[in-house]
């Protein structure tokens, strides 16, 4: 059983100028939609209530926030450190159009440049599966994509569906995840498939 069994937060940067420095290549960066629930689910991963603050205001986070974690294999013993990075949510459309297009430009840059980034984590809100904004933020990720660099599709909320809805987004999404943080089911899949994933690089 693989587990999360410490993690505490490093700090904030606004950008990838002042983002940490990091030697190795084992960061997971979760990026998502305002409002599709990234934060509960960072809360949820690491099992701590309060570690990535939820806004009350979506689209209100624009900042890049770093989180050291430390994943346990509970058969082996082994331990492996990680970063999650959670990256400001977007796509908002309160957000002023000056800032949003500063706001996204920055997030852009992230993403591209970071390369102590290992997986990208891409959250869909599962009762909104085919939101423009989603579909480009997954052609930009294959895009720009390495092949030391891996790509998580997760559906949050499926406690909101029925079973053939959710029968029916499997078929559909056969590669994805499928989590819902307030019934915990699907967590100890993400948890053990980004722990998988960074184990099979080389720069862990």
């Amino acid at each position: 059983m693989i587990e999360v069994i410490d993690s505490f937060f490093v700090t904030s940067a606004p950008n990838i100028k002042l983002a940490p420095e990091n030697e190795f290549q084992n960061e997971v960066a979760f990026m998502a939609r305002s409002n599709t629930g990234k934060s509960s689910l960072l809360n949820t991963l690491t099992n701590r209530k309060s570690l990535a603050k939820v806004s009350a205001t979506p689209g209100k986070t624009r900042l890049i926030n770093y989180f050291d974690v430390i994943f346990a294999d509970r058969e082996s013993g082994e331990r492996l450190h990680a970063k999650f990075v959670d990256l400001p949510g977007f796509g908002y459309a309160k957000v002023a159009k000056s800032l949003k297009t500063d706001w996204e430009s920055n997030l852009t840059s992230f993403i591209t440049n970071r390369r102590q980034i290992a997986i990208y984590v891409h959250l869909i809100d599962c009762r909104h599966p085919d939101l423009e904004i989603d579909k480009s933020v997954d052609a930009y990720l294959h895009e720009i994509c390495t092949p030391d660099q891996a790509i998580l599709t997760v559906f949050t909320k499926i406690d909101k569906l029925n079973q053939k809805e959710l029968s029916e987004l499997k078929k559909r999404f056969p590669d994805s995840l499928m989590i819902s943080n307030s019934k915990r089911r699907g967590v100890d899949t993400i948890v053990e498939t980004i722990y998988r994933l960074l184990k099979s690089g080389e720069n862990v």
